[in-house]
């Protein structure tokens, strides 16, 4: 026997029903090739062939919406068979299978199938009784993995030993003074600062999204600006003494913080958390999305040199290396020696993590109204706008999404928002710009904009503007919903018009309520009532008056404590509102003695 481009080695590891197959198919079939990354068929299209894989592997994507969620379902590798059950059953594909390297396939076509019925219907019928087992075995299979998955008293062998060794080295940390951490952490952050650029040119080569030069700043954030907020701060022990009352507030640790690390920013997240979590005296074992698993690797590896320097035990700061998958994550989640999850990522795994019966502290997704007033300052505005929106390609969840400007300064921010940069779309434009870059299904952004620079999105809609940071799309004040109302982590911003205070608060009310809500609200006025008014009025946990919002949320250029976890309250399914930090990851405790008498 003699296939095309199997070796009889491949061969032998085949099972018998993969030769039972083959055999008969051997002059049906066609041989293929794909470079890594190229898509061999999409969810939802029409079956047209199954293929048996020769060479190199094969991803299984469900596409999801949410940039920081892994779509990933699986791997398949030689002699695997992708697409055979929607082939059989004739209908559409329910995932998209990419070349993850290099493949080398053998096709069998819609064709080549009636052929081989034509020419020998004996044959035929052998083969359609192969795959039909294999269709079952799979099914079989698939219920086998749910059903492990949903048992979540399965051990897994490298979770476990992970778990054990983190709280086994924060046993050790916790009896550290303040003035050891503290230089721990410094050296952290020093570390990771010193690296800034190395780490920024990583994260553009692997996840291929967002602005080298402004990731280089969010390092520097996540871990100089994080490290100067915790400096001096006590982080364990007593915490106040109240004399009158008699009670004395002590914090200890929750041991064990799982962290899950996004897509959008790999590298200040995982500095971030490790920064709170070792100044609590809590060790950290952190999840990185599977585009950015470079990242992980090198930012750990980074982290774990300063803990073995300074005589710590490298086990307080893992990461789980190679491919991640959600049963694993599960596993974590619920795993009884996790004390705390800390989810930055998108809303379906923040979801899953409050759902894992664990304390969680998740983040919502943002949709951030600003209200341009009457008598903001345009110039002010379009600048801010523009800084913030275009920051990192739009990546950052607190930024702009959408302009409420009052009519009678619209036509002052339109003019200043081109002059410092941005590309107003007219109406025309705006329809095109919309049919080309939104999901008419969902409304989201499709993801090949998520993160890329505003001279390529405006292109989409015929726009040509080599130097432009911003895309400003045309939106309906009396229709707040739709596309134009969705959170978009790219540099692209709706802009409504309205007529009057009211209208203006309404507007970014139910923009909120559409999606996001929770999260931060801006206003831009010099009216201190107005500024009042909005904050009142707003369900969000930032209201942020007059600055950059990007910056403002993240405490660069507002009081507010640096962080890249901001926390939505309960308005975004969130346990708490805070910009997250090291007093979010502790136990107080309260030693109440008699009073009077």
């Amino acid at each position: 026997m003699t296939l095309p481009s199997l070796s009889s080695a491949a061969l032998s590891v085949m099972d018998a029903f993969q030769i039972e197959v083959l055999v008969p198919l051997q002059p049906y079939l066609e041989e293929v090739s794909f470079s890594e990354g190229d898509v061999i068929f999409e969810i939802g299209s029409a079956p047209e062939a199954f293929y048996v894989i020769d060479e190199g592997e094969v991803r299984l994507e469900v596409p999801s919406p949410e940039p920081d969620t892994d779509t990933t379902l699986e791997f398949s590798g030689f002699g695997s068979f992708i697409g055979e059950v929607a082939f059989l059953a004739g209908t559409e594909h329910w995932f998209t299978a990419i070349a993850h390297t290099g493949v080398v396939a053998h096709k069998v076509s819609t064709q080549g199938l009636r052929r081989l019925y034509h020419d020998n219907p004996e044959d035929g019928l052998k083969v359609a009784r192969a795959l039909a087992r294999d269709t079952a075995t799979k099914l079989r299979r698939t219920s086998e993995r749910m059903a492990d998955y949903l048992d979540a008293d399965a051990p897994d062998p490298e979770v476990e030993d992970m778990v054990a060794r983190a709280n086994a080295a924060q046993q050790e940390l916790e009896s550290w003074s303040e003035e050891r951490v503290d230089a721990l952490l410094e050296d952290i952050a020093n570390a990771v600062s010193a690296r800034a650029e190395e780490l920024a040119d990583l994260e553009i080569a692997e996840t291929t999204i967002g602005n080298r030069d402004d990731k280089v700043i969010k390092n520097q954030l996540g871990s100089l600006g994080v490290y100067s907020s915790l400096a001096g701060q006590p982080g364990y022990g007593v915490l106040s003494s109240d004399d009158e009352r008699k009670v004395t507030e002590i914090a200890s640790p929750v041991g064990v913080v799982f962290g899950i690390i996004p897509l959008t920013n790999p590298v200040p997240t995982i500095v971030n958390k490790t920064l709170i979590s070792l100044k609590s005296r809590n060790a950290l074992i952190f999840s990185v999305h599977r585009r950015a698993q470079d990242c992980g690797n090198v930012t750990g590896e980074l982290v774990q040199g300063v803990l073995e320097r300074h005589g710590a035990p490298v086990d307080l700061v893992q990461w789980v290396r190679g491919r991640t998958s959600r049963r694993r994550t599960a596993k974590f989640m619920r795993h009884e020696g996790i004390g705390l999850i800390l989810a930055t990522g998108g809303p379906g795994m923040v979801k899953a993590a409050y759902s894992s019966g664990k304390p969680a502290i998740g983040v919502g997704a943002g949709n951030a109204p600003a209200w341009v007033a009457a008598d903001a300052d345009a110039d002010a505005v379009a600048q801010a706008v523009i800084d913030s929106k275009g920051f990192d390609n739009g990546l950052i969840c607190g930024s702009e999404q959408h302009l409420v400007v009052d009519s009678s300064i619209r036509e002052s921010l339109v003019d200043a928002l081109e002059r410092h940069g941005a590309a107003v779309l007219d109406e025309e434009q705006t329809g095109r710009f919309m049919e080309a870059v939104f999901d008419p299904q969902t409304n989201d952004l499709l993801l090949q904009f998520v993160g890329r620079d505003a001279s390529l999105i405006a292109q989409a809609a015929g726009v040509e503007r080599p130097d432009v940071r911003l895309v400003v799309f045309q939106a309906d004040s009396s229709d707040p919903h739709g596309a134009a109302a969705h959170e978009r982590l790219a540099p692209v911003v709706s802009l409504f018009t309205v007529d009057g205070d009211d209208q203006a608060v309404w507007l970014c009310k139910q923009l909120l309520a559409h999606d996001g809500a929770g999260h931060t609200a801006i206003v831009h006025t010099a009216d201190r009532q107005r500024i009042e008014r909005f904050a009142l009025a707003m369900p969000t946990s930032r209201i942020l008056a007059n600055v950059p919002a990007a910056h403002g949320c993240a405490g660069v250029a507002t009081g507010l404590l640096p962080t890249w976890t901001l926390g939505c309250g309960t308005w975004g399914g969130n346990s708490t509102t805070d910009n997250v930090g090291h007093h979010n990851l502790r136990n107080v405790k309260r030693l109440a003695e008699p009073v009077g008498g």
